[in-house]
């Protein structure tokens, strides 16, 4: 079986919430059943069809945090004798759900399978490791579990510590970091109101705020793109990370902290035709590379580099792409270096308007390039992102809609 045989197929996801906001009080397990039912019902895919549920997943949360899953599996009401994954990743850990659900097919133990992923990063919890084995008397520290996430593993310093390294060593500017944040809320804010995000999203029910007895609200857009900011605006933000005069990473040219969760149906093609769910594209090929981790925002470059080399294709043969924007630095990154045309890349905002989940982000932006292929007559779409501690990831796609 080759990958040829591999198809996506009815990709979906929450709005992204913003931090403490909308999502805050929504468990990951519940966000995750959401998006999993909402995606077999676009498919018109009996959940008992389904054999193996891949979750990606890097801030384990709530008591069920380690075994979400599984959870999720059952609840959306796959059979019980079905089998769950929980996948990391880093940044990629979206994308990597869908490669490892393609490798469980490819490798002849799935037929039909569901990719999906989320975090919430807004029940991630304080952490007070001197309490199990001695806080007998005295103050001790609680440390921000997000810290883990948001730190290198290796020099310790925030990720957005790395954009600034990524910046000051190939001399990008602080001007061009915020076109790139303002065109991308600008292209978000565009795509809000043509409804084409809204294809994508399927609303959720939510705990609805006020005193009294809880009530619940339809949540159903991303609460995080700021369309309406001014490019002169975004010029006057300090810097997030340096406050040695010399940064020039802010929160306007950063992705945003968002909490979300997206699926999609992966399936051997033969399988897919069997139960009438629509190929819409296949999965073509992947790469993932290493890079220096104090300039991981460098990813993307010798990610995609490999990906196309494997394929013998060109980034003139690709006719979209979509490039996390963890910092513009990044895009900024690819751009030069692979000749990425703007006109051809994050058409519909990305991770400084819409946020970046990683464990949502990669689904996310192949359900994206999934609908502009489809709309487009477009044939392949690469998607690509850098990883914390030093990675890259890319994966290409094929659109099947004629």
């Amino acid at each position: 079986m080759s990958f040829q045989d591999i198809v996506l197929s009815s990709g979906v996801r929450t709005p992204f919430g913003d931090f403490g906001q909308s999502l805050r009080d929504v468990p990951l397990s519940e966000l995750g059943v959401h998006v999993v039912k909402a995606c077999l019902a676009r498919a018109g895919l009996a959940a008992t069809a389904v054999d193996h549920l891949v979750f990606g997943n890097v801030a384990p949360v709530d008591h069920d945090g380690l075994f979400v899953s599984r959870k999720i599996a059952l609840q959306a009401g796959l059979p019980e004798e079905s089998a769950a994954l929980g996948v990391s990743r880093a940044c990629g850990t979206g994308s990597q759900a869908i490669v490892s659900a393609a490798q469980q097919i490819h490798s002849g133990h799935s037929e039909v399978a569901v990719a999906a992923g989320g975090e919430n990063f807004s029940r991630v919890p304080y952490l007070a490791h001197q309490v199990r084995w001695g806080a007998q008397r005295g103050p001790f520290e609680f440390v921000d579990g997000l810290d883990y996430i948001y730190r290198c593993p290796f020099t310790r310093e925030l990720m957005g510590d790395t954009a600034e390294n990524l910046t000051a060593r190939f001399g990008y500017t602080r001007e061009a970091m915020d076109d790139w944040g303002f065109m991308s809320q600008q292209r978000a804010g565009a795509a809000m109101a043509s409804g084409f995000l809204a294809r994508q999203i399927a609303p959720i029910d939510v705990p609805a705020p006020g005193k009294g007895k809880p009530g619940v609200r339809r949540f159903e857009q991303d609460e995080f793109p700021r369309p309406q900011i001014t490019r002169e605006k975004l010029g006057t933000l300090k810097p997030a990370f340096r406050k040695d005069g010399l940064g020039q990473v802010t929160a306007g040219n950063s992705s945003g902290v968002t909490d979300g969760a997206a699926a999609l149906v992966v399936a051997r093609g033969a399988a897919a035709q069997a139960h009438g769910v629509p190929a819409q594209a296949r999965l073509v090929d992947w790469a993932v590379v290493g890079v220096a981790p104090e300039i991981m925002g460098a990813g993307p470059v010798p990610a995609v580099r490999k990906l196309l080399q494997r394929t013998g294709l060109t980034v003139a043969d690709i006719d979209y792409f979509e490039i996390n924007e963890a910092f513009a630095v990044v895009n900024l990154h690819a751009e030069r270096e692979l000749g990425i045309p703007k006109a051809r890349t994050n058409l519909y905002g990305g991770g400084i308007s819409i946020g970046h989940p990683p464990g949502a982000t990669g689904l996310r932006m192949t359900i994206t390039a999934m609908h502009h292929l489809a709309d487009s007559g477009g044939r392949y779409a690469v998607i690509s992102m850098c990883l914390g501690s030093g990675m890259g990831m890319a994966t290409l796609i094929e659109n099947l809609v004629r």
